[in-house]
């Protein structure tokens, strides 16, 4: 093991009480949606920042050759050396090699604009949907949770990460043609799921820049819920799908925290988009704690102040707007 793969290692054992070295399975998700801009990078470096600072040893995969998820984190596409490119297209070069430690228990991997060439280089390669997976397996364990940044189109990247996820969370806005897209995207994924990964699942919608008091938001939502419900006890990939809470809402400072090179929750801790994003983190890590039989395993973490406040403010907000209230169990 590299010397930041074994410093990640062992923070994330600090991380747990003494007696307490059985870490939960890894969790491999791909954040995607065929519409940029709406939240999906955003949610994937928050989101992984809120999972690790809950004590998760998380590791971001930036597949977007815009690399904005590695500038989102401080890192320079362009000198930070090898990068997911070489991953995928260098048999020699292993994901561990290219891994950058970004904050205690949050490691990235970078993409920058080479990227964009996989798409054609990879075209005659041999098994190319599976690259990242066999990378991934050779440097497994080092991780609790992997977060893939896929980009905006169904190419050659988001197969990649389609066939190592395990789950798949679409970020979208409470818009009505977002909910048109939404159908499609399910689709598309189901049909990748069956010819790459057919153990692939769809856990849930993500509602980013949210507005709450919208009517036709909460329009949006409750069709959400409704389609949902009606897919329960199917055999499509998203019959255990829900629309996840919190809804984050829109708030400027996860516009600004980029431009620093920061996460939310280095940026403002105490604005409502830290508070969504770490009430988000910790009802994820308690419904995956539920699925793998280690029920209140999230919580042997005492929460912080600012994660108390997140959950109090996030819970008199839902109150007070009944209609637009979802459930992760809805």
């Amino acid at each position: 093991m590299s010397e930041p793969r074994q410093e990640a290692a062992e923070a994330g054992d600090a991380a747990l009480p003494v007696g307490d070295r059985n870490p939960p399975r890894p969790r491999l998700v791909a954040l995607i949606n065929q519409k940029g801009g709406v939240g999906k990078t955003t949610s994937t470096v928050n989101l992984g920042a809120a999972l690790a600072d809950a004590g998760r040893r998380v590791l971001l995969i930036d597949l977007d050759p815009q690399g904005h998820l590695s500038l989102h984190l401080g890192i320079d596409p362009d000198t930070c050396g090898e990068t997911v490119y070489d991953v995928l297209l260098d048999p020699e070069v292993g994901l561990d090699s290219v891994v950058h430690k970004a904050r205690p228990n949050l490691d990235v991997v970078p993409a920058n604009v080479d990227l964009a060439a996989a798409e054609s280089e990879l075209a005659s390669v041999e098994d190319r949907h599976a690259i990242l997976t066999r990378k991934y397996r050779a440097a497994a364990g080092a991780w609790d949770v992997v977060l893939l940044d896929c980009p905006p189109s169904l190419g050659m990247l988001t197969l990649n990460g389609l066939a190592l996820a395990e789950e798949v969370i679409v970020p979208m806005q409470a818009h009505f043609l977002a909910l048109q897209g939404l159908g499609r995207l399910l689709e598309t994924v189901s049909l990748v799921g069956r010819g790459v990964n057919p153990d692939l699942r769809v856990s849930g919608v993500l509602l980013c820049m949210h507005e709450r008091q919208s009517s036709h938001g909460r329009e949006v939502v409750s069709e959400l819920k409704q389609f949902f419900r009606e897919a329960k006890g199917g055999d499509q990939a998203w019959s255990g799908a829900s629309v996840l809470l919190p809804a984050v809402r829109r708030n400027i400072k996860l516009a600004e925290a980029p431009s620093f090179g920061q996460t939310i929750l280095d940026y403002a801790p105490n604005c409502p988009g830290a508070m969504d994003y770490r009430t988000l983190a910790q009802r994820l890590l308690e419904r995956w704690d539920k699925e793998d039989g280690r029920a209140g395993d999230a919580g042997r973490l005492a929460p912080s102040a600012s994660v108390q406040t997140a959950v109090v403010e996030t819970v008199r907000e839902e109150s007070s707007t009944p209609s637009a209230t979802v459930s992760v169990e809805d």
